[in-house]
């Protein structure tokens, strides 16, 4: 390095002409070659340049298996999920997301997943009979969970049946026995 390069100057420069933009080009290739970069010169123009290797190829990244390609958005996304360890998570929100087309369109006409607690999936049936329907496909259902989402991510289904109606109307309360049959 010359006596002028140590300053980030030009060496036929005096100093009182910085050139600011030569100064910061400077420091950026010092910092390269501490880092170890070798600089190679760009080709003449009207040159074709020498191919080697497989950056010569046609149609190949120049930076494959460096880790500089850009990714799609799905890649970044799946990498994301996997370092996390969010991949359960992910899976119990696909379970809610797409309900109708893992279960049919039958079984999500009448059923409705409500809440997930650990590996347990709380699914909400309109009628006793669905409920009933779903109790007996429970074990098909927690394969066909197991083959899409993963091991693991269901491991019991709990089936709810349809609410009662509540007889409570108004802000106020009276305690006692509740309704009655009243009704003949």
């Amino acid at each position: 390095m010359a006596k002028g390069d140590a300053d980030g100057l030009q060496p036929d420069r005096v100093p009182d002409q910085i050139d600011a933009a030569q100064a910061a080009l400077n420091r950026m290739r010092e910092a390269a070659a501490a880092r170890g970069e070798v600089r190679q010169r760009a080709p003449r123009p009207g040159t074709t340049p020498k191919r080697t290797g497989l950056r010569g190829t046609k149609g190949f990244s120049q930076f494959h298996g460096s880790g500089r390609d850009p990714l799609g958005l799905g890649k970044v996304v799946g990498r994301l999920v996997a370092e996390r360890g969010w991949t359960s998570p992910v899976a119990v929100g696909s379970v809610m997301a797409e309900w109708a087309t893992l279960v049919g369109p039958d079984i999500s006409a009448h059923c409705t997943p409500e809440s997930f607690t650990d590996t347990t999936l709380h699914v909400r049936c309109d009628s006793t009979a669905w409920a009933t329907q779903l109790r007996l496909l429970s074990s098909s259902l927690l394969e066909l969970f197991r083959k899409e989402l993963g091991e693991g991510v269901v491991t019991s289904i709990q089936v709810l049946g349809p609410s009662a109606p509540s007889w409570r109307k108004g802000g106020r309360r009276v305690n006692g026995r509740g309704p009655r049959d009243t009704y003949g």
